[in-house]
């Protein structure tokens, strides 16, 4: 493995770990956790495209990290989906109040 690989694969694992801790706080529902991580996470990823690729030899030690990244990310989205429905649902009927707030407490219009 050369340096440049065992570079790679070190960033691997520190995406990998962060996966894991985002998936931590999404069962916790601890959301201000896992958008917090998911900065970190996102500037993670993004070191990735200033690294030389992987030797060949090399992908394999990496797949198995991308398939814990990718089984993380899976079970984060589950857990997410329904507090993305709940907030939806919360913010439609917000809209509903506010349109039915303006609509009978608006003041009166005279006419001229």
């Amino acid at each position: 493995m050369t340096t440049s690989s065992a570079s790679i694969l070190l960033q691997y694992e520190i995406i990998a770990d962060l996966s894991g801790k985002m998936l931590q706080h999404a069962q916790s529902c601890d959301w201000d956790g896992v958008i917090a991580l998911g900065k970190l996470y996102h500037d993670a990823v993004e070191q990735l495209r200033t690294l030389a690729p992987l030797d060949q030899s090399d992908r394999d030690a990496r797949k198995s990290l991308l398939t814990k990244i990718l089984d993380d990310d899976a079970r984060i989205r589950d857990l997410a989906t329904p507090e993305l429905a709940r907030l939806g649902a919360l913010l439609g009927n917000m809209r509903r109040h506010q349109a039915v707030l303006e609509t009978y407490c608006a003041p009166a219009r005279t006419e001229r």
